[in-house]
């Protein structure tokens, strides 16, 4: 049963101001145009949703006809996590990359050059930078979307890309409180736990959002994980004591609060997506991201019914909910006032992207040839994609040696067999493996063990964390597997 079908009430208007859902299609459905008529605030893009900018800004006029000030949410970290080039892979190198470099003129920049472009596309909400601390190597969903596993390196980064991002009019959302770079599981499948004591978060995982808050980010996304020692109830997207007590309390944060997908299975597994989001609410969280994986109508209908409901019971204040929705709306308020007039693009840097890639590289030559003058073979040895960075989105170096060496052929190899595989599809051709995290996969190790024995002037080249030894003739690590990450290690293999 819908309440909401018909309804015009500020509470219903309310509950459908503090949604954020997704939807299907490049272009707008008319059950969004409806909702957007009846409150709704903020739409999210995904991937699914983007063909180029050019549809996107197409896309975002048709959002804007009717609501001017509508918020259009995209998860857009750059590096592995692309929305706005999700066929071709970024055009800017991820967090990891940046840190490697440690510069933060060069994040600001990148950060300043990533939102002129969302922002030419209409859009002026970035679920992102990721604020989180891999302090644990083997993270299956953080890794190279995180500046690094040092504490005071993130915290500065996490600053400078807020800065760069919001100097082009779109609010950063600094993720995911109180820190999943200790997590040995993602969240999108189950609920992770930390166990470690308040005074290593203190010093570890909130360094960074201490500094998101004086940075001023218009955001924050709450985590779907159990910290024991904040709280050993509740996940911290459903936790007053960390959202309320914690980030508002004795953070000082006075800005948005987003939970990440409450469809993810963490809470939609274990409380349902209805009673998660109106938890979140209760506990503190002003808007709650959803679309990913549901984006239809009856979803938002579901989700602003139990709001709704929880209102009427007396299980969520109305002021609670009312204050999440003004929190909402102020967003839209600074978004609306910080929108780039036209010709901010005669600012634009281009190249800013191939340039932070190309620094981030780093080279450890064992053999004596590091060019390559014929065409290889190139073996990616491919792990299985997470769903925050999905599968759609092309990686790795062969594309761009085949522009720099023509007639270099490539293979995607994975399982118990890739090593031998791959030395059956090279022939007698030079091999370049790529691999993604091999320190986290038995499996890639295992191959790359395989390939070197037999042939031990293979090129490696690392677009994960580069936590593995350096091996082979030649060993490049990329700290990514963005666009450009790809080119910066192509131009080094063929020596341009």
């Amino acid at each position: 049963m819908t309440t909401l079908a018909r309804a015009t009430d500020t509470l219903t208007r309310d509950a459908l101001t503090v949604l954020q859902p997704g939807f299907a299609g490049t272009t707008a459905p008319d059950w969004l145009l409806r909702r957007i008529g009846e409150g709704l605030a903020s739409v999210a893009l995904f991937g699914r949703n983007v063909t180029s900018p050019e549809q996107v800004a197409a896309l975002t006029a048709q959002l804007r006809a009717e609501r001017e000030d509508l918020l259009v949410a995209i998860d857009e970290e750059g590096g592995d996590v692309t929305r706005l080039e999700v066929r071709t892979g970024s055009s800017f190198p991820g967090n990891h990359a940046l840190g490697a470099v440690d510069d933060v003129g060069l994040t600001r920049a990148v950060a300043a050059e990533l939102g002129r472009r969302l922002a030419a596309a209409g859009v002026n909400f970035n679920w992102a930078p990721s604020a989180d601390v891999n302090s644990n190597p083997d993270n299956p969903v953080i890794g190279v979307r995180a500046f690094g596993a040092d504490t005071d390196l993130v915290a500065r980064h996490t600053a400078a890309y807020i800065t760069g991002m919001q100097s082009a009019g779109v609010a950063t959302c600094a993720k995911h409180f109180p820190g999943h770079g200790d997590t040995g599981i993602d969240s999108h499948h189950a609920m992770p736990r930390i166990d470690v004591d308040a005074d290593v978060l203190a010093e570890r995982d909130l360094v960074p959002f201490r500094a998101a808050v004086a940075a001023g980010s218009r955001a924050v996304m709450s985590a779907h994980i159990l910290v024991p020692a904040l709280d050993p109830d509740r996940p911290a997207t459903l936790s007053r004591r960390i959202l309320t007590d914690l980030l508002r309390g004795e953070l000082g944060y006075d800005g948005l609060i987003v939970t990440d997908g409450i469809e993810m299975k963490a809470i939609a597994g274990t409380y349902g997506i209805e009673r998660g989001t109106v938890l979140a609410i209760a506990a503190g969280a002003d808007a709650i991201c959803v679309g990913g994986g549901l984006h239809d109508e009856g979803t938002v209908l579901r989700l602003s019914d139990a709001l709704v409901e929880a209102v009427r019971t007396g299980e969520l204040p109305e002021e609670r909910l009312a204050d999440a929705a003004e929190r909402v709306r102020s967003l839209s308020r600074w978004a609306a006032a910080n929108r780039p007039a036209d010709g901010a693009s005669d600012t634009a840097d281009g190249d800013v992207g191939l340039r932070a890639a190309r620094r981030a590289l780093r080279v450890t030559v064992a053999g004596d040839q590091v060019r390559l003058a014929e065409p290889p073979y190139v073996a990616a040895l491919t792990p299985v994609a997470n769903i925050a960075v999905g599968d759609e989105t092309p990686w790795g170096v062969a594309a761009e040696l085949c522009r720099l060496l023509p007639g270099t052929e490539t293979g995607s190899f994975n399982g118990a067999d890739a090593g031998r595989e791959a030395l059956a599809a090279a022939g007698s051709r030079r091999i370049v493996a790529v691999v993604r995290d091999e320190h986290r996969h038995p499996w890639m190790a295992t191959a790359l063990d395989v390939l070197l024995a037999a042939r031990p002037d293979t090129i490696v080249v690392e677009m994960g964390v580069p936590r593995a030894e350096p091996r082979g003739a030649v060993h490049l690590a990329t700290h990514g597997a963005a666009r450009v990450c790809g080119i910066a290690a192509a131009e080094a293999i063929a020596g341009v």
